[in-house]
Formats: structure tokens, C-alpha cells, sequence
């Protein structure tokens, strides 16, 4: 089978949709099936083979956050232009509403055509002043798949319909069995996100290092992920930022050295999570979790018996259950058994079985993705084939 994937977020940034959209390939090329990628790049030419170019990402405020899209005229020609050479048996968009590469592949594309909701969020503005917008893409779809409860409901609440559920995956192999990064001293932590998202929670982390310095002199706190460094250690004691690395934006494989690197990996998330696919990535790496209690994130850690929870935003909190953590080598190797039996729910190997069961179902007839030649609106700009 002959399959595109469809990533509307940046190639270039960590992010939860982007690994799930890289290790789903991967997974699928495992199984023996053909797979391009679509996705914007800030640096096409650190992209891997299998993925194209989809342009130049800018930043557009999302779902609460910050995201890099890529949308447009220009865009819009890129992905009628993979469509239309890439002779698909299915077209695969991730996020599909999400003002970007993947809202223009449903518009551009007719035939089999499945869509992955990933984002939770109970009152979305733009989902919902955009509802006529969203249904032109959404009678589109052949399969739909929600990888948590939270992203279905969203589905349900804003566009209407349902979906299947599918939970995001982890190769879990390459954690397991990675390198540590060398050159980390203990204790350690790791934190990995955007630092200048203030719902990634570095902040959170930050008010609980004097805590934790004090019971732990000798703490380094590792900070993996793109911002503006300067930013973050401006109004910091020089206390502080001397226990702070930052390790800027990682690579695939540096992110899992660092995993197996730490005594704990810090998720101080303060919302917008449906899921929580770095605390997977952390378990099978064999490293104790110590996360906020957003429900997605407490579904992950099956209410604890997995990882550590603190009250989300209390820096204290975050805190005592580090401590706990850190001081107790029988604590991580209880999380760490636990979560390395957890993750095998989330392992590709078997997840990605239930993502092939719903190309199959679409693609029954035999039909192919192709181009759709009919006028489509990009905002108020009709292009036509």
C-alpha cells in the first residue's frame, strides 16, 4: 500500500503530532508499505528522504499555544503537486482542521482519505467560528481516528461525528535500548519542550528548582527543546541557572539519549494535553516520570501507579514529588518497571496494526487518491486545478 501522511506542524520542532506523524512511518515502512510525508521545514535539507518539503513554516496562535504552519497560495500548489505525483492508496491527515498543509489536503484530495484528531480543547474559538469551513474538509473523509478520548470529544463537540480510537505509539525498541548521553551528573532531570510555551510548564519547573536545590546541591536540571534561551534565565538567581543545561532543539536520537540519561523526566504541563506521548517516550526509555495531573496525562500514568503526580501549576508540589523521587532508588525502579510494562500498549508494533485496519476499511473499491479538480476556497482566494 501506497500511503501520505499529511504533518501540518513543523518538521523542525518537538512536538507531540510531529513524532507520533514520524514514528507511524516509520512503523508503516516496517510493515512493508510505501510512505511519503508532508510537512513544513524551517531546514529542507535536514529532512529525511521520505518526507517533502511542504514550505516554510510561520507562527500562528493554536489550540492555545504557538504553532508553525504553513498555509496559502504557495502551499496550496505544493500539495495539490505531492497529491497528484504521489498516486496514493490513502491519504493520511493528522489534525485536520489545524490552518494549515493538512486542512489543504483534504480540500485538494478526493478518494480514501483518513484523518487523525490529536488535539483535546473544550472551547475552541476558532473550531468553532470556523464550523462551515471545517465541514467543506470533513465530508471529505473517509476514517476518522481520535488518539484519546479527550481528542475524540473534541471532534464530537466541535465538527460532529465520531471516530475510531486509536492511542498515539512509541517505537518503543530505540528507547530501550539507546546510548545515555554522556557527560550528565546525578542527580538529574530533564525537562523537554518548548521553553517559550507557557503551557509546556518550564516556568513551573523553574519556581520549584530553589526547592530542590536546597535538599540537592548537586542537581542539574537539563532543558531540551527550540526558545529563546537569554529569555528564559532573564530575572533567574545565578543559584538557579548555574544547575541549568540547555540543550536547544534535539535531535530523534539525542532526545532518547538524554531520556536515558536522567533520574526523572519533568512533564510541568498546565493544560491543552489529549494524550501526553513524551511520558510513553519516557517510560520506555526506563526513566521515572514526574508529571502534572492534567487527566491525560493521569490516564497515561494509570493514576499514578506509573509515575509521580503533583497538582498541576504548584510549583511546591512539583517539587515534593521530584524529591521523593530522586531520593529513593526504589521509588524509580518501581516507576520504571511499571511503565515498562504500560508502554507496551503504545508499542507501533501492535498500534500500528489498528491503523492499517482503517486504511483497508476506505479502501475497499480499490479507488485512489487523486487530485480534486473542483474550485476550493482558501480563505477568500478560489484556486482552481
Amino acid at each position: 500500500m501506497r500511503v501520505g501522511l499529511v504533518c501540518p506542524y513543523s518538521w523542525d520542532a518537538p512536538g507531540g503530532v510531529r513524532s507520533h506523524v514520524h514514528d507511524l512511518a516509520l512503523a508503516l515502512m516496517d510493515h512493508g508499505h510505501e510512505v511519503s510525508v508532508l510537512a513544513p521545514a524551517d531546514d529542507p535539507s535536514t529532512l529525511p528522504s521520505w518526507v517533502t518539503d511542504g514550505g516554510r513554516p510561520v507562527a500562528v496562535p493554536y489550540n492555545g499555544s504557538v504553532a508553525r504552519l504553513n498555509f496559502g497560495l504557495k502551499a496550496t500548489r505544493t500539495v495539490r503537486r505531492w497529491i497528484r505525483e504521489g498516486d496514493f492508496d490513502v491519504l493520511h491527515v493528522h489534525e485536520p482542521v489545524a490552518p494549515g498543509l493538512s486542512l489543504l489536503a483534504c480540500w485538494s484530495a478526493r478518494g480514501p482519505i483518513v484523518a487523525t484528531w490529536h488535539s483535546s480543547n473544550s472551547r475552541s474559538r476558532i473550531l468553532s467560528a470556523g464550523y462551515a469551513i471545517a465541514q467543506t474538509a470533513m465530508e471529505k473523509l473517509s476514517g476518522r481516528i481520535a488518539v484519546s478520548e479527550d481528542a475524540r470529544r473534541t471532534l464530537v463537540s466541535h465538527v460532529g461525528g465520531d471516530a475510531v480510537l486509536i492511542p498515539n505509539g512509541v517505537r518503543v525498541a530505540p528507547y530501550a535500548s539507546g546510548e545515555p548521553m554522556p557527560g550528565i551528573d546525578h542527580p538529574s532531570v530533564l525537562f523537554l519542550g518548548r521553553i517559550d510555551e507557557p503551557r509546556k510548564g518550564l516556568q513551573v519547573l523553574l519556581d520549584a528548582m530553589p526547592d530542590l536545590i536546597a535538599v540537592f546541591p548537586d542537581l542539574r536540571v537539563i532543558v531540551a527543546g527550540p526558545g529563546d534561551i537569554d529569555d528564559r534565565l532573564d530575572g533567574l538567581s545565578p543559584e538557579v541557572a548555574a544547575h541549568l543545561t540547555f540543550l536547544g532543539r534535539v535531535s530523534d536520537d539525542d532526545k532518547i539519549r538524554a531520556l536515558r540519561a536522567v533520574d526523572a523526566y519533568i512533564a510541568p504541563h498546565t493544560g491543552g494535553e489529549s494524550f501526553g506521548i513524551v511520558l510513553i517516550e519516557a517510560m520506555a526509555a526506563g526513566t521515572a516520570v514526574v508529571a502534572s495531573d492534567l487527566p491525560a496525562f493521569r490516564r497515561v500514568l494509570v493514576d499514578g501507579e506509573c509515575g509521580a503526580l503533583f497538582r498541576t501549576g504548584d510549583a511546591g508540589d512539583l517539587a515534593r514529588q521530584t524529591a521523593r523521587v530522586l531520593s529513593d532508588a526504589g521509588v524509580r525502579t518501581a516507576y520504571a518497571a511499571a511503565g515498562s510494562l504500560r508502554v507496551q500498549d503504545f508499542d507501533w508494533d501492535h498500534v500500528v496494526d489498528d491503523v492499517i485496519a482503517v486504511y483497508d476499511s476506505v479502501s475497499v473499491g480499490g479507488e485512489r487518491v487523486t487530485e480534486d479538480l473542483r474550485g476550493q476556497i482558501v480563505g477568500r482566494l478560489r484556486v482552481r486545478g
